[in-house]
């Protein structure tokens, strides 16, 4: 079993990745994929992080 974490600040690039990412194991079983945001304040700026965690079998 595997895992890969992508983390990009925003959503469609993350989207990319990980639509690329698969593209790369489509002949692997997929177990799950897990997906979070985090919010931040810097000064008067939100900041967002976008996150994915593929776990697959190798």
């Amino acid at each position: 079993m595997k895992v890969k974490i992508f983390d990009e600040s925003h959503e469609s690039d993350l989207e990319a990745k990980v639509n690329s990412f698969l593209g790369t194991i489509k002949d692997k079983k997929i177990i799950d994929i897990k997906y979070e945001v985090a919010v931040t304040m810097f000064s008067s700026e939100q900041i967002y992080c976008f996150s994915a965690m593929i776990i697959y079998l190798e």
